[in-house]
C-alpha cells in the first residue's frame, strides 16, 4: 500500500464566473504549456490556464484570459505564480484571489479565482 502522500497529486481548481453562469474546472499538470487549450467561456473570453510540473509538484502556473473578437483572440490578462503549494485556506480563490477582467466589447466581465487542491478532493 502506498502512503497518502504519494497519491494525492497537486491540481489548480478554477472557478469562473461570467454572463451569470459560473463553472469549476480543474487542470491538472502538463510537461508542454504549449498543448494546453484555452476554453471558451461564454463566447465572449477564452480562458487559459498552464500548469507546469508533475504529479508531486508544481513549478509554475500561468494564467491567461482572452477577449474573443472576430477576428483573433486579444489577451487581456495574465498573472503568473511560481513553485505554489497547496494550503490549508478553503476558498476557492485562496491561491489568485478574486481577479474581474473586462473586456473592450460592451464592458463585459469575467471574474475567476483559482487555488492548489490535492486530487481527489
Amino acid at each position: 500500500m502506498l502512503p497518502a502522500t504519494l497519491l494525492a497529486a497537486p491540481l489548480l481548481r478554477c472557478q469562473i464566473d461570467q454572463g451569470g453562469s459560473t463553472m469549476v474546472r480543474d487542470f491538472s499538470p502538463v510537461a508542454d504549456p504549449y498543448q494546453v487549450a484555452a476554453l471558451d467561456i461564454n463566447g465572449r473570453f477564452r480562458f487559459k490556464a498552464v500548469v507546469i510540473g508533475d504529479a508531486q509538484h508544481i513549478e509554475y502556473i500561468k494564467l491567461y484570459v482572452y477577449s474573443q473578437t472576430k477576428r483573433q483572440p486579444v489577451l487581456l490578462h495574465e498573472a503568473v505564480y511560481l513553485a505554489p503549494v497547496a494550503g490549508a485556506d478553503p476558498r476557492s480563490s485562496a491561491l489568485t484571489g478574486v481577479n474581474r477582467v473586462y473586456s473592450p466589447q460592451l464592458e463585459r466581465e469575467l471574474e475567476y479565482g483559482c487555488a492548489i487542491v490535492e486530487a481527489g478532493l
